[in-house]
């Protein structure tokens, strides 16, 4: 569903993706069908679907509109911390420590999403790709921003730390993922200078 329709959702439209985005991401996709999200948020079947028109279209609307909220706390944070541009870099970190023990107590919801979405074709997808996409778009921003040679180098070993740290959260091994994951990028933004550009355009 497209942003601009997911803005335009009836009151039913918005309890549904409400409520099919607490069982989407607590019992899985596959686990729980349109017939189960409607009863849950008192709404017909067929409410539903004039809302979202199939299935995989409210998938694609719960993982946007995570997506949403996601970059919304993950922005606010990072203004909130303030601090030298290198700070603002490392508290990323920080905002994703957080948003686990807020949002993400089964782990990232796109990865998992992705794991139950074989088909390329299939619209959530698309907004997996973009989310993903965007998050390393920022790092690499916030790197620039730092003055850091080779920003681009930079950003996709962070955005590698914060991957790695989000599925270890998911197994719980190593507890302190996400800690030592920061420990680790502070470390490399404080030698980034002598880190060899890997190539910025790829």
């Amino acid at each position: 569903m497209p942003p601009e329709k997911q803005r335009r959702l009836t009151p039913a439209g918005k309890r549904v993706l409400d409520t099919a985005s607490e069982l989407f991401y607590r019992e899985g996709l596959h686990a729980i069908g349109v017939e189960g999200i409607a009863q849950a948020a008192g709404v017909t079947k067929k409410t539903l679907y004039d809302c979202f028109g199939s299935k995989d279209d409210l998938i694609a609307a719960y993982l946007r509109n995570r997506d949403e909220r996601w970059r919304s706390w993950l922005t606010g944070f990072v203004d909130r911390q303030g601090g030298a541009p290198s700070e603002k870099l490392l508290s990323t970190f920080d905002a994703l420590a957080q948003w686990q023990q807020k949002e993400n107590a089964r782990g990232c919801a796109f990865v998992n999403a992705l794991a139950e979405l074989p088909d390329t074709a299939n619209p959530g997808r698309a907004v997996i790709a973009e989310q993903k996409t965007w998050m390393l778009e920022y790092l690499t921003a916030l790197a620039s921003e730092a003055s850091l040679p080779a920003p681009a180098t930079v950003a996709r070993r962070l955005f590698l730390l914060q991957e790695g740290a989000l599925a270890a959260h998911g197994t719980g091994v190593p507890g302190d993922a996400m800690e030592f994951a920061k420990s680790t990028a502070a470390a490399l933004v404080d030698t980034a200078h002598r880190i060899p550009d890997s190539g910025e355009g790829r």
